[in-house]
Parts: C-alpha cells; structure tokens; sequence
C-alpha cells in the first residue's frame, strides 16, 4: 500500500514517513498544498494523510479537487483544529477521518488500517490487451497461459498498468517501483522493460508497452 504524507512540518513528516515506512508501507511525502496534489492527482496512492494548514493550497481545498478525480480514496486529516464545527467543515469536505495533533502513532495506525480494510484487492483484475494482472496472487496471464515474473518485473508491469493511456516518466517509474527518491540512473528500467517485452511476448506490431524517447514509457492497448 502507497501512501502520500502532505506536511509542512519536517519533524512530523520524517516521523510519519519514518513509522510507516517501518509498518511496511510505501511513503511518498509533501510540504505543500501545490506539489501534494500533484502527486496525490497521480492516482498512485491507497490513501492520503493531510495537514489541514499547508502554504500554497490548504488541505480542504487539496480534498475537495482531488474528489473530482478520486472519489475513493480515503483521506485523512492531520490538524491541530479540534472544535465540532471545524470538524464536521472537514468532514464534508471529503475526508474520511480526522485525527488531532498531538495525536499517537499506534493510534493513527489503527485509524488508517481501518480505512484500508474495505479495500480487497483480491479479485482485483488489470488488463493491457491479451494481458492479465492479478496483483492480490501475483499472476499475470497472456491469453490465460501463466507467465513468470521477477518481484521488481511484477511491479514495474503493475505501475505501467495502472497508469495506462498515461506517460509514466522515467524519474517516478524510478520512485515508485524502487522506491528510490534521488538522483539515480535510470538506465535500469530499460533493462527490465526489454525482459518484460520478452517474457510477456510483445511483438513490435503489439507495442504493448510504448517507449516514449527522452521521457519514458506508456501502456496502451493497441
């Protein structure tokens, strides 16, 4: 499960990043309204935990575009507001739960593992033409014949199916599927591409999976 932390305040967002990473989630992290939604407009995140106060675009205003778009995915609140009113203001504005700072990690913990539970992927299907992912059993099929796969080649074909129609640039192929956050080569992602492009049988004709030069690749049913 990926997360995405929006949070002005370093020390709280190296301590959320820090614990959750520990409970063995993937964080991505904000410090502001602008640049948190458009990693949160990315649709890469099972859930999104927002300070209420943020520089740029506030964390209500942050909620209420991203509802447009992404009607379920939960959201929490972060924020020192605490009163009936602010509360419910909060609430209508598209959060799924509110939690008030200072607050426990157990008790955050809890609170977005609660938010979590409803989402079952186990019947999940992804599909890019002939191609069949089940990210739950961690199968994927080509005209139902299995087809064997790496943990890292599995993630890469997931995040590309994903985000289908879509340009997935190099750099954030490299932070979400490996989890790397600084400069890096990315050189790596075409070696992996050309294996799932052989593994999964892709004909130049079929072109799958599209090399878009100088920026990255696309998933595009032909």
């Amino acid at each position: 499960m990926r997360i995405l932390v929006v949070e002005d305040e370093p020390g709280i967002s190296n301590f959320l990043k820090q614990g959750l990473e520990e409970e063995s989630f993937a964080v991505d992290t904000a410090d502001n309204g602008k640049s948190g939604l458009e990693l949160a407009l990315s649709g890469e995140y099972d859930l999104l935990l927002l300070d209420w106060m943020l520089p740029g675009i506030s964390g209500i205003e942050l909620t209420r575009i991203f509802r447009k778009d992404f009607p379920d995915t939960p959201i929490i609140f972060l924020t020192a507001k605490d009163t009936l009113d602010e509360t419910i203001f909060g609430l209508q504005s598209g959060a799924n739960d509110y939690i008030k700072k200072p607050f426990h990690f157990e008790e955050l913990l809890m609170r977005i593992r609660v938010q979590l539970r409803g989402k079952s992927p186990s019947d999940e299907k992804l599909t890019l033409g002939p191609i069949s992912l089940f990210p739950d059993r961690h199968l994927v099929l080509r005209n139902e014949k299995e087809i064997q796969l790496t943990q890292k080649e599995f993630a890469l074909l997931e995040y590309l199916i994903r985000n289908k129609n879509k340009v997935c640039r190099r750099t954030r192929i490299i932070e979400s599927v490996w989890d790397i956050h600084f400069e890096y080569n990315t050189g790596v992602i075409d070696v992996f591409i050309n294996s799932l492009r052989k593994k999964l049988d892709i004909a130049k004709e079929e072109d799958w999976i599209q090399t878009i030069r100088g920026v990255g690749y696309m998933a595009k049913d032909a």
